[in-house]
């Protein structure tokens, strides 16, 4: 039996668990692995969910063991946390004897790292983007504080130990991946490298699964009218997506299309968008907020007539790939975003599938809503398949997995 040790510090129960992780893994189980999963819940999340997901778990063939979550205090709940992770194991591997660690993200590396030393595990490091940079471009660690700068330090010396040590590593974007070539680490080459954007699940992002009904009765629950032009946005709105630039955006768009609404599919409070957009002078009218389980995503994405996301550029960002727009493509719908942000804008390009903005300021939304959109559907649904099908997500990895361990 060919047995692998997944570790992830987000938790199954987010919503990120359940489309980013639990979807590879239940296909990596049916190409003859045994997978245990460590995982760190949140302990609200768990208690709603968790029966859920051992169930998806329990079908699979995933062996899970949940730890708890520990918020507090900042960095020291981190190491009791990783403490815990290193803990459980060395427990599963007296009786596993896992070949191989797939790391996900950076906290999950340290554990890796531990098991190769001790056990000789092979280890998949799946890097996620640029973690310790994201900590400092996202403002959450303040560099001029010198707990903050000693932690950055430690994450950019392990980062090298990582790559380094690892016997495999995945990046999310082409252009991370150069961006690592060019860091000159020692054992660092560009066949050990693999790019696997964040995947969709096309049997479920699937429009041709939605009826008119369906959607006629979706509109009607949440007040759209006949005539209504939706531009929609999907997905939480935090320290990446640029909620002020998206409202001017739309505020332009409605002075040359007076029947816009834009209809947020989100768990971030409607209170806190409304205040935005109150700001920015639009009509509460016109801007709609709903909230939905992951496998009411497509739904809810088939209503909108295009979709708009901004994410901050920054360093970091060049190795990252946002999940939705994998989502948006697959169900054929024009998206308008900026530029600077993993592969986004390239992959824009080569499959007509929107506009790509290059300066977010009212000078170029005007300039991008006068052109239109440049959007070819069926060059937009190939894309989907050819890029983010979850499929050939899975493929890759099993292949990365029978490299390593047979």
């Amino acid at each position: 039996m060919k047995t692998v040790l997944y570790i992830s510090y987000d938790g199954m129960t987010d919503p990120l668990g359940q489309s980013q992780v639990l979807p590879y893994l239940r296909g990596l189980c049916k190409n003859g692995y045994r997978i245990s999963l460590i995982s760190c819940e949140k302990k609200e999340r768990f208690e709603q969910h968790r029966e859920q997901i051992e169930r998806i778990c329990n079908e699979a063939g995933i062996n899970w063991h949940p730890l708890s979550y520990t918020k507090k205090p900042p960095l020291l709940s981190t190491i009791w946390d990783l403490k815990k992770i290193n803990r459980k194991a060395e427990q599963l591997y007296k009786t596993e004897r896992f070949q191989l660690t797939h790391c996900r993200s950076y906290i999950a590396a340290l554990a890796g790292i531990r098991m190769k030393k001790r056990y000789g595990t092979k280890m998949l490091f799946d890097m996620r983007g640029f973690w310790a940079n994201e900590r400092v471009d996202g403002n959450i660690w303040n560099l001029s504080n010198p707990l903050f700068k000693q932690v950055y330090a430690f994450f950019k010396r392990k980062e090298r130990i990582f790559l380094s040590q690892s016997d495999h590593i995945i990046s999310l974007t082409e252009n991370g991946k150069n961006e690592l070539l060019s860091w000159n680490v020692p054992a660092v080459h560009d066949s050990k490298i693999t790019v696997i954007p964040c995947c969709v699940d096309l049997n479920l992002f699937d429009p041709e699964t939605i009826s008119p009904d369906e959607q006629n009765n979706k509109r009607a629950s949440l007040g759209i009218g006949k005539t209504d032009y939706i531009v929609g946005y999907v997905g939480s709105i935090g320290t990446w997506y640029m909620l002020p630039e998206m409202l001017d955006y739309f505020a332009v768009f409605k002075k040359h299309h007076p029947a816009a609404r834009f209809l947020f599919v989100t768990g971030e409070h409607p209170a806190t968008i409304l205040a935005v957009a109150h700001e920015k002078g639009i009509d509460s009218s016109a801007i709609l907020v709903t909230s939905c389980l992951h496998k009411e995503v497509p739904l809810h994405i088939s209503l909108f007539n295009e979709s708009v996301f901004f994410i901050r550029p920054s360093y970091s960002k060049k190795a990252s790939s946002p999940t939705k727009q994998g989502e948006i493509m697959a169900m054929g719908i024009p998206l308008v975003c900026n530029a600077g942000v993993g592969d986004t804008d390239r992959i824009v390009r080569q499959y007509h599938s929107g506009t790509v903005i290059e300066t977010l300021n009212d000078v170029s939304y005007e300039q991008a809503v006068g052109k239109g959109i440049s959007y070819d559907r069926n060059k937009t649904l190939t894309g989907a398949t050819e890029y983010f099908s979850l499929e050939s997500g899975v493929a890759r990895y099993a292949k990365i997995y029978e490299t390593l361990i047979g």
